[in-house]
C-alpha cells in the first residue's frame, strides 16, 4: 500500500510540475499501473475525434474515450512487464506517414505549418510520444491475439449465419499504379549550404549571436523568431540523427552539420536537465534546381510514351525506374492506407494527395497522366498514374470478398479474447479512477475497485 501511494505521490508531483511550468491548469483523473490519464487527455482527444468528423452517436463519447484511455494504459502495463518495445525508427516511420496525412489534405508543409503556427519538427515532437504509445499499445494487442486462426470451413459457417439483408454493399474500388521519380540536390547546392553553415560557425565562435543567425537565416519558422531555440526536449521526441548529434554537446559548443530529412542543420546546446535538452539550431532546406525538376519530368515523359504505345509495361518500368521503394516492387501499385490492399475506394482517395485524389477522379481504366508535381513524405516528387483496375460496386459475397468475411470473423474472435484479457487484467492491476469520474458509464464494470 505504501509503495502504490509513493507511485501516486511521484506521478502527481511530476504533472502538476510539468503545468505548472506551462502556466496550465489539469487533473490526473486516473492512474493504471504507474501511467496516468489526465483531463486534458480526454478533451484533447474529443476535439481530435470532433475536427475529423468522428464522434459516435453515443450520448456521451468522453465516457467512451475516457475508457480507451484506461484500456490503452492496461495495455502499456502490460507491454511494459512483457518488454514489448518499439524502435525508434518504427516510430519515425508512423510518425512521417501521419505528417503526410496532414500535409496531403492542407496541400502544403507551409501550409500545415502556418495553420497550426508550429514547424513540422514542432509538430512531429508533440505526436512522438502518443505514436510511441499507440504502436506499443498494437503490438500487446496483437500478441495477445497472435493464436488466432480461421479455416475456410469456418469462414462458410460465418457467412451462412449472416442475415443476407444486412450485408454490406462494397462501393466501386480501383486499382492505381504510379510511377515516382524524386528531383536530386545537385552537388552546387549540397556544397553551397555546407558552405553557409560553416560560415555561420565561424561567425558564432568568433563572438556573433547564433539566436541573431537563426532569426535571421533558419529555414525553420517555428523555432527562427525564437533564435532558432527549441525549448527543453527528450530525446525520443526528435528526430534520432538530430538528437544523437545534439545529445553529446557541451553547453554552448556548435554541432558539426547534421543532415536529417528536412535539410541541414548546426546546432547549439544551451541547457541539459537529466533527459531533456534545449537546444538552438539552425536550418538551411535545400532548393531543387529547375535542371533536376526538368531531368524528372522527362524521364517519366519517356516512360509516358513507350508504354502507350506497348513498346514497355507499366509494371516493369515502375519496377526499373519508380523510385518510390514501397510500390515500385509490385508493379507500382498504390497501397490502401487503411486496410493495406491494392483496392481504393473513391472514398479512401482523400488518404492519398489532394493532387493524385483530383487525376484519379478523371481518369479511366488504362488511361495514363501526364507527368506532375505531388508530395511524398514532405519532399517534392514527380509522378505518373494508370488506372489498372476497376471493381464495380457489387454486394460482398464469398466468390469476390472472401477476405471481407475472413477479416469480419478474425476481427469477432480478437474482440473475444481482448475482451476476457481485459477482464482479467483489470482485477490484478493497480487502478485508481478520481472519485469525480467514478458514476462514469463503463462498458467493462470492475474498473472502480
Amino acid at each position: 500500500m505504501m509503495k502504490r501511494l509513493l507511485t501516486i505521490s511521484l506521478i502527481l508531483l511530476s504533472i502538476l510540475g510539468a503545468k505548472a511550468q506551462g502556466n496550465v491548469v489539469d487533473q490526473v483523473i486516473a492512474i493504471v499501473g504507474n501511467k496516468p490519464i489526465l483531463k486534458s487527455d480526454i478533451e484533447n482527444e474529443f476535439i481530435r475525434f470532433q475536427s475529423m468528423g468522428m464522434l459516435s452517436g453515443s450520448k456521451d463519447f468522453k465516457s467512451e474515450i475516457f475508457e480507451e484511455l484506461l484500456i490503452q494504459k492496461l495495455l502499456l502495463a502490460q507491454a511494459k512487464r512483457d518488454s514489448i518495445n518499439v524502435s525508434d525508427s518504427q516510430v519515425e516511420n508512423q510518425l512521417n506517414a501521419r505528417i503526410d496525412q496532414y500535409i496531403n489534405k492542407i496541400g502544403s508543409k507551409e501550409k500545415l505549418e502556418k495553420y497550426f503556427k508550429k514547424t513540422i519538427i514542432e509538430l512531429k515532437s508533440e505526436f512522438r510520444s502518443d505514436i510511441r504509445d499507440m504502436m506499443i499499445t498494437e503490438q500487446m494487442k496483437n500478441s495477445i491475439t497472435s493464436k488466432i486462426t480461421t479455416t475456410p470451413a469456418e469462414i462458410r459457417r460465418f457467412y451462412n449465419k449472416i442475415d443476407k439483408d444486412s450485408i454490406q454493399m462494397m462501393p466501386e474500388e480501383l486499382e492505381i499504379q504510379q510511377i515516382v521519380r524524386i528531383p536530386i540536390v545537385d552537388d552546387k547546392e549540397e556544397a553551397k549550404i555546407i558552405e553557409k553553415l560553416r560560415n555561420f560557425r565561424k561567425r558564432i565562435n568568433n563572438g556573433e549571436s547564433f539566436a541573431t543567425l537563426a532569426v535571421l537565416y533558419s529555414d525553420d519558422p517555428g523555432s527562427a523568431s525564437r533564435g532558432g531555440e527549441l525549448g527543453y526536449t527528450p530525446r525520443s521526441k526528435l528526430l534520432p540523427e538530430f538528437a544523437n548529434v545534439a545529445f553529446n554537446l557541451k553547453t554552448d559548443k556548435i554541432s558539426k552539420i547534421v543532415k536529417t530529412e528536412y535539410g541541414y542543420h548546426i546546432i547549439q546546446l544551451i541547457d541539459r536537465k537529466g533527459e531533456r535538452i534545449n537546444v538552438r539550431h539552425i536550418l538551411i532546406k535545400p532548393k531543387i534546381s529547375a535542371k533536376s525538376e526538368e531531368k524528372c519530368i522527362s524521364v517519366l515523359d519517356s516512360i509516358t510514351k513507350n508504354v502507350r504505345i506497348n513498346k514497355m509495361e507499366f509494371d516493369k518500368a515502375a519496377a526499373y525506374f519508380s523510385e518510390d521503394k514501397e510500390t515500385r516492387q509490385n508493379g507500382g501499385l498504390i497501397i490502401n492506407p487503411r486496410n493495406g490492399s491494392s483496392r481504393i475506394t473513391l472514398n479512401t482517395l482523400s488518404q492519398l494527395s489532394p493532387t493524385t485524389a483530383s487525376l484519379v477522379e478523371k481518369m479511366k481504366i488504362g488511361q495514363i497522366s501526364e507527368p506532375f508535381k505531388d508530395l511524398a513524405k514532405g519532399k517534392t516528387v514527380y509522378k505518373i498514374l494508370r488506372i489498372s483496375k476497376i471493381h464495380p460496386a457489387h454486394k460482398a459475397n464469398l466468390n469476390e470478398d472472401w477476405s471481407v468475411f475472413r477479416d469480419l470473423l478474425i476481427m469477432k474472435k480478437k474482440k473475444k479474447i481482448l475482451d476476457e484479457w481485459i477482464k482479467k487484467h483489470i482485477k490484478d492491476t493497480y487502478i485508481h479512477i478520481d472519485k469525480s469520474y467514478q458514476k462514469t458509464d463503463f462498458k467493462y464494470k470492475n474498473w472502480i475497485k
